[in-house]
């Protein structure tokens, strides 16, 4: 397959937020060339089986409040494409949060349909980068690999939308990581099929969870199982189980560890399904419908850019002068397996996000997207979300087609 061999801008990563920087800049008129690694566009939301797009709304104080985008523009686009496209059964509130639960699947078709009606725009999946040129403080050129075959783009701008900051690292641009012991823990997520409506109506839940922890105490389950959470998908015959994974010794950019996730996660999710065919009341004939094609991983490297989002700016929803994007979802932080540990911003305030928090500081047309963005910690479980990653992608391409 032949490449561009000289084109505006390069977005490495197909996630939402690469689908949004891909599409903003090509919208913009800059010749656009979107890569990515896996088979289908989507990121954490198709290939992750994450399916809930958490962070489109603002937070509201109750149900009587109405309902509102936190970032209109491609955000909202790309939510509503989904939902009638059939891929989403729209906003639903949990708690004191509203999400959009979708099909994964579903999610990577309307991605297709959208970014093969753009112009100025093309994509390239099952593609790699594997190196980068760069000098006198400018991205030059990238190096990019496809099963055997090796090509090379010049760019005037790179978006980084990969997730883990690879594009920083590679160009050697400033970046950071949260401790080993302090990062949040990976997600695998598995897809349940066969079980009764019923299976989780009521206290079902509950009972779930003492199940599972008796088997665990009495070694019918490894301990990995104890990270495990149901929820029903678009239908109640759809059950999607989420096992939070501790993973130590945890690196989420080794292979090595990488290995052993997705190798735990596969055991873990066949042995859970095996004992509540066994023991779980609506459980019976249930049976793995999907397994990911990776791993959720939550946080890894982040940009250190001309400007870092902090814990403070989102617990009290502070405000930045022309904003690039708003972040609206609480911290969400899942530093263990044993679940989320969540704060909320003052009075539900949406915290801004400067345009310098995506362009990096050792290279003047090197932006990122996404959960990578130059943010502390705390901060990144705020923004890691796929509706705050799709507002920035779309600030990322903007800014980078103008640049």
């Amino acid at each position: 397959m032949s490449s561009p061999e000289k084109i505006d801008i390069l977005v490495v990563g197909g996630g939402t937020a690469g689908i949004a920087a891909a599409v903003s800049a090509a919208r913009a008129g800059a010749r656009t060339l979107l890569v990515e690694r896996r088979n289908a566009l989507g990121g954490m939301a198709s290939n992750a089986l994450v399916h809930t797009l958490c962070g489109l709304y603002l937070l509201r104080n109750d149900d009587a409040q109405p309902l509102a985008y936190a970032n209109e523009g491609f955000p909202r686009e790309f939510a509503e494409s989904l939902i009638r496209a059939g891929g989403a059964s729209g906003p639903v509130r949990m708690g004191k949060l509203d999400v959009l639960p979708h099909q994964p699947a579903a999610l990577a078709a309307v991605a297709d349909d959208i970014t093969r009606q753009t112009p100025n725009l093309t994509v390239l999946l099952h593609t790699d980068l594997t190196d980068i040129d760069s000098a006198s403080g400018q991205i030059q050129a990238a190096h990019l690999q496809s099963r055997g075959h090796v090509f090379e783009v010049e760019m005037n701008s790179l978006i980084d939308a990969s997730g883990d900051a690879e594009a920083c690292a590679l160009a050697g641009a400033a970046f950071e990581c949260a401790p080993a012991d302090r990062l949040q823990r990976p997600a695998y997520i598995f897809g349940i099929g066969g079980a009764h409506e019923t299976a989780l109506a009521g206290d079902a839940r509950l009972r779930l969870a003492h199940l599972i922890s008796g088997a665990v105490a009495s070694n019918q389950l490894s301990a990995e199982a104890l990270g495990v959470a149901f929820r029903h998908g678009l239908s109640q015959n759809e059950i999607w189980a989420t096992i939070d994974l501790q993973a130590d010794p945890y690196d989420p950019c080794s292979p090595e560890c990488l290995t052993r996730v997705e190798d735990c996660g596969r055991r873990v999710s066949f042995e859970i399904i095996r004992y509540l065919r066994a023991h779980a009341e609506g459980f019976e004939n249930a049976r793995i419908t999907c397994t990911p094609a990776q791993a959720g991983i939550r946080e890894s490297r982040r940009l250190s850019g001309l400007a870092c989002l902090t814990e403070e700016d989102i617990l009290q929803g502070r405000q930045v002068e022309n904003p690039a994007a708003l972040a609206c979802w609480p911290w969400e932080l899942r530093e263990n397996a044993k679940g989320p540990r969540f704060r909320f911003p003052e009075e539900n305030r949406p915290a801004g996000i400067s345009l310098d928090c995506l362009r990096s500081r050792t290279f003047e047309n090197l932006f990122v997207a996404g959960r990578c963005i130059s943010c502390t910690h705390e901060a990144q479980a705020s923004i890691r979300v796929t509706g705050t990653c799709l507002a920035t992608g779309e600030a990322a391409g903007r800014a980078a087609a103008a640049f």
